[in-house]
């Protein structure tokens, strides 16, 4: 557990390393702009895809979050909620804690949308979370797009792989959360929402806090198991 908190902490560290010495992220946002249009590839007023990815996706987080309170609360003497009492505590958890970590740092990263830069017809420069604003830049408020928030609520279920108990079953997990992740974050790029480094970052830092949590419960349990 130690050892992937490590590699996860590195890992995350790197990323940023690597989006901001690089143009990675705007070269790859380029294919989803039509610069004659002035249009990215899906309008975000398309209804049906709002639905799915962004109004509809969220009831669904909302409603899977009350109901594993709901049980850790008034379902906890039932022996399926006994059985699985430390992983749904950790998923509850996860659930809580990430996006609001999240949704935090947005508020003082101050870091543009795609859709927000001159590159792609907005009115603010690009700058990222280790460069600042020109001087000249009159920013009449701050802008909260990184990192990326909206997935950061799917990429809390990887906290799943800790509830399962078999192989099979966390793989499954981990394989179906971060397809419902990716294809969340992917249609955020898609309406310039999010550039690619914007929703990696939430995962490194999705799992970073997962582990976090995981240890937490962990570590007085094994103090208990050591001194009794």
């Amino acid at each position: 557990m130690i050892k992937q908190l490590i590699f996860t902490s590195l890992l995350l560290i790197l990323t940023i390393l690597l989006f901001e010495s690089t143009a990675i992220d705007v070269a790859l946002q380029d294919y989803f702009y039509h610069f004659e249009t002035q249009q990215w590839l899906i309008d975000k007023d398309n209804q049906i895809l709002r639905f799915i990815f962004y109004d509809g996706i969220k009831k669904v987080f909302i409603l899977f979050v009350f109901s594993v309170l709901i049980a850790l609360l008034f379902l906890r003497h039932t022996k399926t909620v006994q059985e699985y009492k430390e992983g749904l505590l950790i998923v509850l958890l996860s659930c809580l804690i990430v996006p609001l970590v999240v949704s935090g740092l947005k508020a003082t990263t101050n870091i543009p949308c795609p859709k927000d830069i001159t590159h792609y017809d907005g009115d603010y420069p690009y700058v990222t979370v280790l460069s600042s604003y020109p001087k000249d830049f009159q920013q009449r408020g701050k802008i909260k797009c990184f990192p990326a928030g909206h997935a950061s609520g799917g990429f809390a279920l990887l906290s799943l792989f800790f509830l399962f108990k078999t192989k099979r079953n966390k793989r499954i997990a981990l394989i179906s959360v971060m397809i419902l992740s990716w294809s969340i974050g992917a249609y955020k790029m898609l309406i310039g929402d999010h550039f690619l480094s914007h929703t990696l970052v939430t995962m490194l830092l999705a799992w970073l806090l997962i582990l976090l949590i995981r240890i937490q419960l962990l570590l007085p349990k094994r103090w208990h198991q050591q001194y009794k």
